[in-house]
């Protein structure tokens, strides 16, 4: 073995402890990067496997009524490979021992098993027979909170009409990856079902005969969608087209897009943190083994090593800690990844969910840690390399020994000995101790990281569900009302205060610029789900004018006072032009708002409704439940308290799981961090210490002497640490807004508590383990000196 390969080895032994703390830093970052990168991967794939597979469409949309004739027009248009026109109808199911009402969607199937857009994975059963019925195939998601199988029962109000309905399989599609019912925030596979029937009977049950409602394109290859989209709809425009829309705007895909945008924001930051970090943390130790160890580089250098020689021995060095940590990062991300996998296939619902690690992002982790550690370290290793011999045998000259500044100030007389000494010390340093001061400060800001976004859930809860939406009940009517009809919900027992609202799909545009959305219109003074402005205060709705979420005015460029262009999507799809009257403050969701009579005006479709938010009788609560079920006008019955729920085991498993996984992580790094300082004090002052011994200085009084000083560092790093976590957490969530959500940056006293809390656990437990390594210092080899 060459004597640079023994010294390597004898270096990487002696310094094994802070070498195993730097390795699980980088183990951190890349077990991080490995976890997130091959979920992200999996998802990608298995989702292009199964559109491909299944063949989801490129284009959608609904109409009121049109003849299939029409769809051979459709398919005629330049650029569709592929069209699929079909039934789709909303019903309400019920089944029994469960009192809640169910809303559905029911589709028609194509008459060929092994044609149409939009196939059917069958996880069991079989698909309906074409002389049956009442035979359907339900969404895996529903039968699996209800525990259905094949000859379940079930009743539905098809139309206003009650029919009996058989499970026959249960299946996946690729057009409800993400099963959420029409409206929600959230899902609720208990309440909303995705049912597949034949297209005969389903036509028959909506009064569509030889007619289709809805309709799916594939498109040929070169074929321009913007293109295909306007022709659909100039075709579906005289049978009450709602307007078409790319796969980009389909919910399922777009909820599943941006959780995948999601994650690669995940990617691109939480690890590069850890990184980061883990470099400071190695260019530290390598310029203290640099120092430490001056006289063997001159020696090396005396033998005939070159630059060269030396700058490769310690890169050596550095690159041996790498691929520990590479090592442990790779195991441990690939747990990770397997782990987040299953939790992504519980709200994602493919037929399969491969996870797929590619050598590639092994590769590509392991580059990106040597690249920054080697960058982080380039420094210290030049320093090295351009040590001159004779410079280097002579010591490195002696501190400045003086009183500090608070014994100058007049606080001498507060400090004994000890304490003078600790003050004294780090004055000397101040790079060394801001450095120190700065590397615990990223400690608790990393513990920060991974749990601020808990935070922001709780906080947009109680905004959303405590000071916007009040209701006990949000009931949606099968079609618009007249407005009168809210006497009837009102009169119900049970409900104390019934508040109407209309709701419309619109597509806003100003210039280039143009956003779908619904159009809702409440009553002027809203008492149950109120408008919040950004200081959080209810809003009265404007008698002209329309109101729109903040977040969407950022996305069409208008503020209060500009006017844009709405195009009703329904009716006789009117285009008036509207002034913007206000911003409202939310973070779920964009949408735009107005005065009730306002939108009626603007629809022009008289004084009607579709809709009416409910505060009741808790005790009554079962009862209305019943009541409501009961109603034929009735679509859907939303429960704040259940979408509450639904919302936190949704939003809240997921980032709370991660979120323990950050936090994990970020102990490892915050202990590696605290450890890493304590060891170098030692090393460095092992020599000082020892003289204290022979002194007559007892082993408490010495240990307190370095404990003291790791104790102010970090006592002095945890203020500047909550200003880095805040912009962290910033820069984080400035890349996660989108229309779907945004979180806010609130960081609550318990997280602040727990990152500073984790950071002197990790330091109590690093000062007992250099303790222990100095109460074992051989006092006559540190006391060794050169002359």
């Amino acid at each position: 073995m060459r004597a640079l390969n023994r010294k390597l080895l004898r270096d990487l032994i002696r310094l094994r402890g802070q070498v195993l703390a730097i390795a699980l830093v980088l183990a951190a970052g890349v077990a991080g990067f490995i976890g997130l990168a091959s979920v992200l991967d999996s998802l990608q794939l298995t989702q292009a496997r199964f559109y491909a597979d299944y063949r989801f469409a490129d284009v959608f949309a609904s109409l009121r009524r049109a003849p299939l004739e029409l769809a051979d027009r459709i398919r005629a248009i330049p650029g569709v490979a592929e069209v699929d026109a079909r039934v789709n109808g909303a019903a309400r199911l019920s089944l029994p021992d469960f009192p809640e009402p169910i809303s559905a969607q029911l589709l028609s199937l194509p008459a060929q098993e092994d044609t149409g857009l939009n196939r059917l994975y069958l996880r069991v059963g079989r698909l309906p027979l074409a002389d049956r019925a009442d035979e359907v195939v339900v969404g895996e998601a529903f039968a699996e909170a209800h525990r259905l199988r094949p000859g379940a029962r079930l009743t539905a109000v098809l139309n206003g009409r009650e029919q009996a309905l058989t499970v026959v399989g249960i299946g996946l599609s690729p057009e409800f990856v993400y099963q959420i019912g029409p409206g929600e925030i959230v899902p609720d596979f208990r309440t909303f079902a995705v049912l597949w029937m034949q297209q005969k009977p389903l036509a028959a049950a909506f009064d569509l005969e030889d007619a289709f409602n809805d309709v799916v394109l594939r498109l040929a290859a070169g074929g321009r969608e913007q293109d295909v989209i306007d022709r659909l709809d100039q075709l579906l425009a005289p049978y009450g087209g709602r307007g078409a829309y790319g796969r980009e705007l389909q919910l399922s895909h777009r909820y599943l897009s941006q959780e995948m945008a999601s994650l690669e924001v995940t990617i691109t930051t939480v690890p590069l943190i850890f990184l980061a970090v883990a470099a400071f943390l190695l260019n530290i130790v390598v310029s203290r083994l640099i120092r430490n160890q001056r006289e063997q580089i001159a020696i090396l250098k005396a033998f005939g090593y070159g630059n060269a020689a030396v700058g490769r021995h310690y890169l050596a060095l550095v690159l041996m800690v790498v691929l520990l940590g590479g090592v442990l990062g790779i195991a441990l991300g690939l747990w990770l990844g397997q782990a987040l996998s299953q939790l992504y296939s519980a709200f994602f619902r493919f037929p399969f969910l491969d996870y797929h690690l590619r050598l590639a992002t092994v590769a590509i982790s392991l580059a990106v840690t040597a690249g920054a550690v080697v960058a982080g370290t380039l420094g210290a290793v030049w320093r090295a390399v351009r040590l001159p011999p004779a410079e280097a045998m002579r010591p490195e000259p002696p501190a400045s020994y003086r009183a500090s500044l608070l014994e100058r100030l007049g606080f001498k007389r507060l400090l004994d000995q000890p304490d003078r000494m600790i003050v004294r010390h780090l004055e000397r340093q101040p790079v060394k101790s801001l450095l120190s001061i700065l590397g615990i400060a990223f400690a608790v800001a990393i513990m920060m990281v991974g749990r601020f976004s808990q935070d922001a859930i709780n906080y947009i809860m109680d905004i959303q569900f405590k000071l916007a939406a009040r209701e006990d009940f949000t009931v949606s009517l099968v079609e618009p009302t007249s407005r009168p009809a809210i006497h009837s919900l009102a009169g119900l027992s049970g409900v104390w205060y019934a508040e109407p609202f209309r709701s419309a799909p619109v597509e806003l545009r100003n210039g280039y610029r143009s956003f779908r959305t619904s159009l809702q219109g409440y009553v002027a003074e809203p008492q149950l789900h109120r408008l919040l402005d950004t200081s959080l205060q209810p809003l009265r709705l404007p008698t002209e004018g329309v109101l729109l979420t903040d977040y969407l005015g950022k996305l069409l460029a208008v503020q209060p006072g500009d006017w844009l262009e709405v195009e009703v999507l329904e009716g006789a799809r009117r285009r008036v032009r509207v002034p913007v009257a206000g911003l409202v403050h939310e973070y779920i969701g964009v949408a735009a708002y107005m005065e009730l009579d306002a939108l009626n005006r603007l629809l022009g479709e008289g004084d009607a409704i579709n809709g009416a938010f409910l505060a009741i009788d808790l005790a009554a609560y079962t009862s209305l439940q019943r009541a409501l079920g009961d109603m034929p006008q009735v679509a859907a019955v939303g429960q704040r308290e259940q979408v509450m729920r639904n919302f936190d085991a949704t939003m809240g498993e997921v980032t709370g799981r991660m979120n323990i996984v950050v936090m994990l992580l970020a102990g490892i790094i915050a202990f590696g961090i605290v450890y890493n300082s304590a060891r170098i004090a030692l090393a460095e002052r092992a020599w000082e210490l020892a003289s204290l011994r022979v002194l007559g200085y007892s082993k408490a009084e010495v240990a307190y002497i370095l404990v003291g000083e790791l104790a102010l560092l970090t006592l002095v790093a945890i203020v500047p640490g909550f200003f880095i976590g805040n912009g962290l957490s910033r820069l984080i969530l400035l890349r996660f807004e989108s229309d779907l959500y945004r979180l806010p940056v609130m960081v609550v006293p318990a997280t602040y508590a727990m990152a500073a809390g984790t950071v002197l656990l990790a330091a109590l437990l690093s000062a007992a383990l250099v303790v222990r390594q100095l109460n074992r210092l051989d006092m006559v080899s540190a006391l060794k000196a050169r002359e």
